[in-house]
């Protein structure tokens, strides 16, 4: 079955950037969606970012012009570039699959394990 691996969460200081990924393993896979799902403590998971392989990317009106969602096809491969963060950006960020094929076998929607990001001084 597929998994999705994420890496780049952290602390980093209000106006810092940083870059997260996440790369579905296997091969010869179809991904439809992929994208960012942030779930602060006491919080529902809600969405960041989203870009569909046909389609249009979307954001959070809250990180609209500070994130950049990007992917690599060939490599199901999915980034988010975060810069000028906040403190209100701290949460567990998720990376999220969806619709995805390989093979037989096909996946509604797929959730990575999460990564902590943390803004603060």
């Amino acid at each position: 079955h597929v998994q999705l691996v994420e890496s780049g969460g952290g602390l980093v200081q209000p106006g810092g950037s940083l870059r997260l990924s996440c790369a579905a393993d296997g091969s010869d896979m179809v991904i439809n969606d992929m994208g960012w799902y942030r779930q602060a403590p006491g919080n529902g998971r809600d969405l960041v970012a989203t870009t569909p392989l046909a389609g249009t990317t979307k954001y959070a009106s809250s990180v609209e012009g500070r994130f950049t969602i990007s992917r690599d096809i060939a490599r199901n491969t999915v980034f988010l570039q975060m810069n000028d963060l906040k403190p209100e950006d701290t949460a567990v960020y998720y990376c999220h699959a969806g619709r995805v094929y390989v093979g037989n076998y096909y996946a509604e929607s797929l959730w990575g394990q999460g990564t902590q990001v943390t803004v603060s001084s």
